[in-house]
């Protein structure tokens, strides 16, 4: 984040649905960020109990629905940001890698690392649930070791972001490898 905050916040208060007896405090704040995008921030915190959550909200962003597609082939790119919204499906298919959108669905604000790393810890810890004589081990060592790899710009790798209503984007680092068709 900016180390340019806009200095218009607001507090709002409500009752914890987690407790029942806390109160949840709403912050908004807005970010600047360094090129120019602002972020909106709402921060919710129960002064009871251990309730929280974020939701970062793009205040500039794509509103077209369609398909965005950004070729990943080095270590500069894993610099471009993206920004998922709750109805968008997102995908690194030489990695077999799906964020399909549902009902809890969170926005999504991160670079291109970030997801990587997400993806990296999910796929972790569905390999070590597996049974260490299970079929699928090969097959997710190879991912993960692909994973790797693509964390360092050395796996080239393409990612998709489906929104069919609209409101994700990608900022990439290289427009030359980033496409993006209306819907």
């Amino acid at each position: 984040m900016s180390k340019e905050v806009e200095k218009k916040e607001e507090d709002f208060f409500f009752k914890c649905p987690s407790c029942k007896k806390g109160v949840v405090k709403i912050s908004k704040s807005i970010y600047d960020l360094p090129d120019e995008d602002k972020m909106l921030i709402l921060k919710f915190e129960c002064d009871k109990c251990n309730f929280h959550n974020n939701d970062i909200i793009p205040l500039t962003t794509r509103i077209d629905p369609g398909i965005m597609v950004l070729k990943v082939s080095s270590e500069e790119d894993l610099r471009s940001k993206i920004y998922r919204s709750p109805t968008a499906k997102l995908e690194i298919p030489e990695l077999e890698l799906i964020v399909e959108p549902g009902p809890n669905a969170d926005f999504y604000f991160t670079n291109i690392e970030g997801v990587l790393f997400k993806f990296e810890n999910a796929v972790s810890i569905y390999r070590k649930n597996l049974e260490n004589n299970d079929s699928q081990i090969e097959e997710i060592e190879d991912i993960l070791k692909n994973m790797q790899k693509a964390r360092k710009g050395q796996f080239p790798f393409t990612l998709k972001i489906t929104d069919p209503e609209g409101g994700s984007y990608i900022i990439p680092v290289n427009n030359s490898k980033y496409t993006f068709e209306k819907r």
